[in-house]
This record gives structure tokens, sequence and C-alpha cells, in this order.
């Protein structure tokens, strides 16, 4: 007795064509030995294998699917026919190598993003520091223009129009607006009380970040009538918080 190169069956030594799976044996090596009797119908190792492909985002499915693709190819191999799952097992090896391929990018990005993201904050931090002083400015040039109202009673006074009190072309843009919001930050301005003339002696700008992310808090900034710029980075700052140096 022989073996069927093809099905891996026991045929007749003269056989011609097998009697199992009818292939035509003619120029083909006799092969001897023992008939394949291991596992039949499709390889485990391979679904296995695509199905870490499938999600390969997740460490270390990826590796696993590439081992299970490469013994499971082997297995199917091996089976003389028996076993099926080979193409399986191959979409399971692309996944997993594509996914080994995303490794050195993931690296990239996790070093990069926080950096931009820190350096994003920084940069609206001296955004919102250049936005105070441009205010600070802007309030002892309407004072000096108005001195009967001293500082003004709203932001929007500062903002662009006539060149009158009401509206001062002191300030361009969002600055020129109630509760003014540029660059990640809302700027918030109060006008102090009136003196007996009627005249505003002192005002606060508070400067506050939007929103959180996952780097941490921008500060917040405070600024008034002595032109100090101050900052708190665990909550609103004020006239005690530290000054900018």
């Amino acid at each position: 007795m022989r073996i069927c190169p093809f099905c891996g069956r026991e045929i007749a030594d003269n056989a011609a064509v097998c009697n199992w799976c009818h292939a035509n044996l003619a120029g083909t090596v006799p092969q001897m030995g023992a008939p394949y009797t291991g596992p039949q119908g499709t390889n485990g190792l391979a679904i296995g294998s695509l199905i870490c492909g499938i999600f390969f985002f997740i460490f270390p499915s990826a590796l696993v699917a590439i081992i299970l693709g490469h013994i499971s190819r082997s297995q199917i191999r091996r089976s003389q026919g028996h076993q099926t799952g080979s193409g399986m097992a191959l979409a399971g090896l692309i996944l997993g190598y594509l996914g080994i391929s995303f490794i050195p990018i993931l690296i990239i990005a996790a070093i990069a993003i926080p950096n931009l993201l820190r350096a994003k904050m920084a940069a609206n931090e001296a955004s919102a520091v250049g936005a105070l002083r441009t205010y600070n400015t802007a309030m002892l040039a309407y004072a000096t223009q108005c001195p009967k109202n001293g500082y003004p009673q709203l932001a929007e006074n500062l903002g662009m129009g006539g060149g009158d009190c009401e509206h001062a072309n002191l300030v361009t843009g969002a600055l020129g607006a109630s509760n003014a919001v540029k660059n990640g930050y809302r700027f918030i301005y109060l006008a102090g009380e009136k003196n007996n003339d009627g005249v505003v002696e002192q005002y606060t700008i508070e400067a506050d970040p939007l929103m959180k992310n996952t780097t941490g808090m921008m500060r917040y900034f405070f600024t008034d009538q002595t032109g100090i710029i101050r900052y708190s980075a665990v909550g609103a700052a004020d006239a005690n918080s530290t000054p900018i140096r």
C-alpha cells in the first residue's frame, strides 16, 4: 500500500487514479507510509489567527495573529488536504503584520501629541497675557480720552466705532466685546464703583481658560488698574495671585 499525495489516504501500489479523491496519479512519486490521522476540517489556529488579526489594534493581538497564522499554515500543509483554513490564516497574518506596522506610528504619536498640546497651551497662555496687556494700555488711553468717565463701564466702550467714549477704537476684534473669547480664553471685564463725581477709578479683568485637556489645565490670569498681571494654576486668579515676572 502507498499514500495518495493529494488526499493522504491509502491506495493500491499500482493505482493510476486515487479511488478516494479520484486524482490522476500518473507521474507522481509514490509516497509510502501511514495515512494522515490528525484533526480534519477547519484548522482552529487559523480561526484564532483571523480573530486576533481583526482586533490587531488591541495589544498584543497582532503578535498573536502572526504566530497562530504561521503555525496554522504549517499544520494545514502537513495535513495533506485534510485541514482547511489557509485563507483565514493568511488573512490573520496580513492583519497581524499590519498591526505591527502601526506600533512605531503609535509610539511617535504618544510622544508628539502631548508635546503639541503643551505647545498649544503655552501659545494660548501667551496670547491671553498679551491681550491683558492690550486691555491695560487701552484702559489708560480711555481714561485719558474720557476723564469724566474714568475707566469704561463696559468692554464694548473700547471697541470699534465712532472714536468717542461709547466706542473709543482702542481695541480691535473680539477684545471689543463683552465676555470676549480669544485663543481658548474668556475675558471678563468688571468696572469698579463710581466715585462721588461719577468717575470709575478701578477695574478688573479675568482671563479664564475655556476648557481642560489631557495634559492639565491652562493657567488663569487677572489684572486690574495697577497694570500687574497675575496668574493661578488652581482656580480663578485675583489680586492676591502670583504676579507674572
